[in-house]
C-alpha cells in the first residue's frame, strides 16, 4: 500500500542526521518508466519554501523520474543558500540516477526559517540511492514524518491490470491551498502529463482540498503524481480519476484522523446549497470555528455554534430555514430546537455534522477535528 505498489517504482527512506532523533528523514522515489509522466499542485501560500520554487520550475514540462523528500527542515525563508541545497540536492540525485536534475523534484518539511545541513542532506541522498528498493515505500513514508504519530499509505488496483500507491505526511497546517501537505502518489498507468494534470486537479479538489484541520497554511504544501506506464494499460481518463480521488480520500482521512491533539474527527457534510462554491464556503466556515471545535472537544453539541458559523458566510440561505443534525440526531430544524441535546452522543471518535440550507441541490464535504488541550501543547513546544 505505498508509491511501491505500482509497477515501475523504487524508494528508499535512510536517516541522514537531520533528525536529532536519528529516525529516518530522507526519502527517494523514482520512476524507472518506461514513461516519466507526471504532475503536481503546490501550496498557493505566497510564502513558499526552496524546494516549492524548485519544483514548480523543474515540473513545468509535466515530467519528472524522481523525487527526494526530506523532514527535519523546512529550507524556508533561507536566503539563497537555502535554495543552493535545494538545487545541490536535486544535481546529487541526478548524478546518482544519471539524470538530469531538472528530472528531480524537491521537497522539505520540518522548522521554518533554519538552514539544512547540507553535508548531511547530500550523504543522505547517496545512502537512498544505494538503497532503492522495489519494497521501499514503507520507509519512504515513515521518512517524510514529522509531527505524525503514524506513517500514511494507500492504494487501488485495478481489474484491468494497473494500480495507483500513495504516501503522505501532515497532522496539522491542513488548510486548503490546492494542496495540503506532502504527497506522493505513483501509477503504472499509461497517461500523459495533461491527463494526469487533469485527473489530479480534479482528485485534490473534492479530498485534500476539503481538509482544514487548524486553517493555517504551510509554505511547504506540495502533491505530486507520476507515472511510469510500466503497466502497458491506458485506461479511461474519467475512471482513473475516480480511483485516484478514492485514493486521495483515504490519505486525506488518514490525515484528519492524525490531526495534532485530535480527539474527535468531524465530518461536515452540507446539502441543500444553491452552488458547490456556496456549500465549502459553509463547511469551512464550521471547520474553522474555534468555538465549535471546543465544543465538540467537551462532548457538547452545541449546535448555536454553527448557525452562528454559518452567518459569517456569504451563502445563499435564510437563517430560520435551517437543519443541523449531530450523529444522526436532528438538534435544529427551520432555524429552532428540535431534538433534545441530551440525545447526542459524542463520545465516538468521528462526528458526522449534517447541515442543510434548503436552497439548491449541491452539496459538499469538509473534513477537520477539534480543539484540545493537546493541540495547544503540541504546538507551544513545536517551534514552526
Amino acid at each position: 500500500m505505498t508509491v511501491t505498489t505500482p509497477a515501475g517504482f523504487t524508494a528508499a527512506g535512510v536517516a541522514c542526521g537531520l533528525k536529532s532523533s536519528g529516525a529516518l528523514d530522507l526519502a527517494l522515489v523514482v520512476n524507472t518508466g518506461p514513461s516519466d509522466a507526471a504532475a503536481a499542485v503546490f501550496t498557493s501560500n505566497r510564502a513558499q519554501a526552496n524546494p516549492i520554487i524548485w519544483s514548480r520550475q523543474a515540473i513545468g514540462d509535466g515530467r519528472a523520474r524522481a523525487i527526494v523528500l526530506n523532514s527535519g527542515g523546512a529550507n524556508c525563508f533561507t536566503g539563497h543558500p537555502g535554495f543552493q541545497t535545494t538545487h545541490a540536492t536535486a544535481e546529487a540525485v541526478a548524478e546518482h540516477l544519471q539524470l538530469g536534475a531538472g528530472e528531480v523534484l524537491v521537497c522539505s518539511t520540518g522548522l521554518i526559517g533554519e538552514q539544512l545541513d547540507r553535508e548531511r542532506l547530500l550523504a543522505g541522498v547517496a545512502s537512498a540511492s544505494d538503497a532503492l528498493a522495489p519494497d521501499g515505500g514503507q520507509d519512504a513514508a515513515r521518512a517524510i514524518m514529522t509531527t505524525d504519530s503514524v506513517p500514511k499509505t494507500a492504494e487501488c488496483r485495478d481489474a484491468a491490470g494497473w494500480a495507483i500507491g500513495g504516501i503522505a505526511k501532515g497532522a496539522g497546517m491542513l488548510a486548503p491551498g490546492l494542496a495540503t501537505m506532502l504527497v506522493v502518489i505513483t501509477t503504472d498507468a499509461d497517461l500523459d502529463s495533461a491527463s494526469l494534470d487533469r485527473s489530479l486537479r480534479a482528485a485534490t479538489r473534492v479530498t485534500f482540498d476539503r481538509l482544514d484541520s487548524d486553517g493555517c497554511m504551510s509554505t511547504n504544501d506540495q502533491v505530486t503524481l507520476m507515472a511510469s506506464g510500466a503497466s502497458g494499460v491506458a485506461p479511461d481518463e474519467q475512471d482513473f480519476t475516480a480511483a485516484l480521488t478514492e485514493v486521495c480520500m483515504q490519505l486525506a482521512l488518514q490525515l484528519q484522523s492524525d490531526a495534532e491533539g485530535a480527539s474527535h474527527d468531524i465530518h461536515i457534510r452540507v446539502t441543500g446549497a444553491a452552488s458547490d462554491d456556496d456549500a465549502v464556503e459553509v463547511g469551512r466556515s464550521v471547520a474553522r470555528n474555534n468555538l465549535f471545535k471546543a465544543a465538540v472537544f467537551g462532548n457538547d453539541p452545541n449546535w448555536g455554534r454553527v448557525l452562528a458559523a454559518i452567518g459569517t458566510t456569504s451563502a445563499e440561505f435564510d437563517p430560520y430555514d435551517v437543519d443541523v443534525t449531530m450523529n444522526g440526531v436532528r438538534v435544529c430544524t427551520a432555524g429552532g430546537p428540535d431534538r433534545p441535546r441530551d440525545e447526542v452522543d459524542l463520545t465516538p471518535r468521528i462526528l458526522h455534522l449534517d447541515i442543510d440550507l434548503k436552497v439548491g441541490a449541491h452539496e459538499a464535504l469538509i473534513l477537520t477535528n477539534d480543539l484540545t488541550h493537546d493541540y495547544v501543547h503540541e504546538n507551544s513546544a513545536y517551534s514552526s
